[in-house]
Formats: C-alpha cells, sequence, structure tokens
C-alpha cells in the first residue's frame, strides 16, 4: 500500500501552479509540454504578473487567483507545483496538503531544516505526497554515469570540481556562504543518487578570493563521509573564470574495479583495467525529460504507481542537511556529524509546530 494518495491515470492530471516569476514561467513551459499534465490554474499574490506569464506563453483558459486551494477547488486540481521563494513554501504546501492536494516543490523545501521537516511530517499526516524538486538529477549523461558506477563494485570517492564565474548582481552576491547555499545542493544531491547511501559526516573550509565580486564565501571544499565509508569530494569556485566546468561539474567516481568519469554535459567515460585495455567513451544525447521536465514526469509516474519518487521530502531532507552541516563546518572549523545536524533540526521542529497531528508526527520520528 502506498504511503500517500495515488491519483488515478485515466486523465492528465490537472495542476494548479504557484508562483509566476522567472522560474514560475520556465515551469509553465516545462507544464504546458508534458502531455501528462493540465495546467487548470495559476496562483501569485500579483494577479497581473501571472497574466503576463500566462500571456508571455500563450496559455489561455486558466483560472487566476491568489490562494491554492481556493483555485485548486474552483477548477478541480489534482495537485500543485509550487515556485514560489523559499520562505513561503511552508505555508503554500501546507496549505495545499490540508486541502488533499500532493505537491511538487522546487528546491529548496525551506531555509531551514527543521521548516522541512515539518513540511514532511504534514505530508504523512494528510497522506499526500511531497516531492522536492532536485531538477539536476535527471540528466541522460547522468544515468549512464550511474550504470558504470554500478559496475565498479565498492566505491572508494566520488570527487565533484565546480568551476564558474557568473555575475548575477542582486541578492546573490550579497549571501553568506552564496556557494555552498545557493548551488552546491545540485550537486550534493546527486552525489547522493550517485554513491547509493547517505552522509554521515562532513568537514568543510571556505574562502572568499581577493578578486571576488561576491560578499560571501565564493569558494568552498568539503569532504563528506557516506554510510558505506565512501567519500565525496567537493571543491568549487563561483568566481573562477577561464576553462569553466558545466553547471553540473566535473566528475570522477573511483572504485574497486575501475573509475567513471563524466564532463557534466555529455560525455561519459569509463575504464575497467581487468576488462578493457582502454577507456570506453560515449557522448549520451540528451534525454526527452531532463531537469525540470524529468521531475514532472516522476512527480506524475509516482501519483499513479504509488512509488515512492527519489526527491520524496524526507528523503531530501537529506541533502538539505549536507549544506547546512558543510555550512556549520566551515563556521566552526571542525568535523560536523550529519546525525547531529539532523537531530538538532527535528527538536528545533518540534518546539515551532502549532499542529498538534504534526508535532505528533514529529515526535514519533524523533
Amino acid at each position: 500500500m502506498s504511503a500517500f494518495r495515488t491519483v488515478p491515470g485515466d486523465r492528465p492530471l490537472r495542476i494548479v501552479q504557484v508562483g509566476a516569476g522567472g522560474m514560475g514561467r520556465a515551469w509553465l513551459r516545462t507544464i504546458a509540454d508534458e502531455p501528462g499534465a493540465e495546467l487548470v490554474g495559476l496562483v501569485d499574490l500579483n494577479l497581473e504578473t501571472a497574466r503576463a506569464a500566462l500571456a508571455e506563453i500563450g496559455l489561455e483558459g486558466v483560472a487566476l487567483g491568489t490562494s491554492a486551494a481556493q483555485v485548486a477547488g474552483e477548477t478541480g486540481a489534482d495537485a500543485v507545483v509550487n515556485v514560489t521563494v523559499p520562505a513561503a513554501h511552508q505555508a503554500v504546501n501546507r496549505e495545499a496538503l490540508a486541502a488533499g492536494l500532493p505537491v511538487l516543490c522546487e528546491k529548496p523545501a525551506a531555509p531551514t531544516i527543521a521548516d522541512a521537516l515539518r513540511q514532511a511530517a504534514a505530508a504523512t499526516v494528510h497522506g499526500e505526497l511531497l516531492m522536492i524538486s532536485q531538477s539536476r538529477r535527471y540528466f541522460a549523461a547522468l544515468d549512464a554515469l550511474r550504470a558504470e558506477v554500478a559496475s565498479l563494485g565498492r566505491i572508494g570517492s566520488v570527487v565533484v570540481e565546480f568551476y564558474k564565474a557568473p555575475r548575477f548582481g542582486g541578492f546573490r552576491e550579497e549571501m553568506a556562504h552564496v556557494l555552498l547555499v545557493d548551488m552546491a545542493i545540485h550537486q550534493f544531491d546527486a552525489a547522493r543518487s550517485v554513491v547509493g547511501s547517505e552522509p554521515v559526516a562532513v568537514y568543510c573550509e571556505e574562502h572568499n578570493p581577493g578578486w571576488s565580486w561576491y560578499d560571501g564565501a565564493a569558494n568552498a571544499h568539503a569532504v563528506f563521509e557516506f554510510a558505506g565509508g565512501e567519500r565525496l569530494v567537493y571543491t568549487g569556485s563561483w568566481c573562477a573564470p577561464g576553462e569553466e566546468t558545466s553547471w553540473n561539474g566535473r566528475w570522477r567516481v573511483s572504485g574497486e574495479y575501475g573509475t567513471a568519469l563524466w564532463d557534466g554535459s555529455s560525455s561519459v567515460t569509463s575504464h575497467r583495467p581487468d576488462i578493457d585495455d582502454a577507456p570506453l567513451h560515449a557522448d549520451v544525447a540528451p534525454g526527452a525529460q531532463e531537469e525540470t521536465a524529468g521531475a514532472l514526469a516522476e512527480f506524475l509516474s509516482c501519483l499513479r504507481s504509488g512509488v515512492t519518487p527519489s526527491g520524496e521530502a524526507r528523503r531530501n531532507v537529506h541533502s538539505l542537511a549536507m549544506v547546512e552541516a558543510a555550512v556549520r563546518s566551515s563556521e566552526t572549523g571542525a568535523r560536523v556529524r550529519i546525525a547531529d545536524v539532523l537531530g538538532a533540526s527535528l527538536a528545533d521542529a518540534i518546539a515551532a509546530e502549532t499542529d498538534p497531528a504534526v508535532r505528533t508526527e514529529l515526535e514519533r520520528i524523533a
């Protein structure tokens, strides 16, 4: 029996999207291109912004409003896609879950692990699916890398190098821990899927080069230990001009029988000296459903089948915990245990929760 309510698959899933800003418009296109989904409502605090977004994409007959539950009720929607800012995720997700609506929510689940845990508990209480979209899990080349890793035997280390030099302007250039908080979760989350186990501890250092245009540390270097003894070595910079990596970074996986490489784009190389005289190289064509399209496709499939998705809210908490633990290690100069971060966050979640049923669920997992 599924842990959440499933939706019959005899018609496209009717979706209300919340958020019509820049990322919201990208999601509107994703939903419009998905034959298994139908956009029936768009919610935004600024209805003019919502109207402009629909006009830009050429969508008509879509209900507008400022409340996800209200618009969903008026349209007979089956689910909600939440593309609001992270600080609004808790309110929007819990309104939808309480109204009997599963939710696909943009990452991160919340600004804090405690709030992410509260949302995950609310989903359990209401019997609905809350899935967090980690869109960089969905690449055909990453699938190919995972397939090669499966043939390498025990994994010793995963090394990810991330070097970019974007000039965003605005809030990112004023953020503390900008690389760890705003970007590294993508590589951390993908590494969990490659290693196949959960992280247990991290040591991290950050620094800001003298030429950096960021206020916070634009460089970060972290070593994560995983449950099976594997190590993730992450090194990155957001002020590294020249020979930049892909947005996915550059990957090397070292295993018992050989090595696999991914350039973060289309190139995957594997070498098992015991069976291959030379490395085997493949250029992997993009898949039909990558990034947000891949997240939406998994959400729809899991709502039909009852299979728990890779981005289910409680599972996704581990990716958020990797970020928070790395930040704490950088600030303290000490190795940080993930369990300690999760334990403290769970206590904070219980203390902050006002819904008795959700608090009971949090206490049950404590």
